[in-house]
């Protein structure tokens, strides 16, 4: 799995509140979702990231920042969730998936009710942030 950390340039970071009734519902989280076979990381979220929000990134703009794990329940193969951050270019945006956006300062996003991969990569995002 990808995620995208954008920032406003301006201290603040966007995030993402699932629609209620999906797993997670309700939680705020870092945009993103799944690589699919064959796909390299950055692409997927750019396709990701446009299929959620309408935005088109710049894949040369996107740099690691971390990553949060999780082992899979029985039965199920675990979850790796790479952090990708970004300078957002003023470009509209929509949540087109439900849910909302919002900007938040980091002591904002460190207060939301989110799930726990994405408490970890806030907690990552943070520590060494210079965007």
């Amino acid at each position: 799995m990808v995620a995208l950390a954008l920032s406003d340039g301006a201290g603040r970071w966007l995030m993402h509140r699932r629609p209620l009734g999906k797993h997670h519902g309700g939680l705020w989280e870092f945009p993103g979702g799944k690589v699919e076979t064959g796909e390299k990381p950055r692409d997927a979220l750019v396709r990701e990231i446009v299929e959620e929000l309408d935005l088109k990134l710049d894949r040369a703009g996107l740099s690691p920042s971390g990553f949060a794990d999780e082992p899979g329940e029985t039965g199920q193969s675990p979850i790796v969730i790479l952090l990708y951050k970004s300078v957002w270019d003023g470009s509209d945006m929509t949540a087109l998936e439900g849910g909302e956006v919002g900007w938040f300062l980091p002591q904002e996003v460190e207060r939301l009710d989110k799930p726990p991969l994405d408490v970890e990569l806030a907690r990552q995002l943070f520590a060494k942030s210079t965007i």
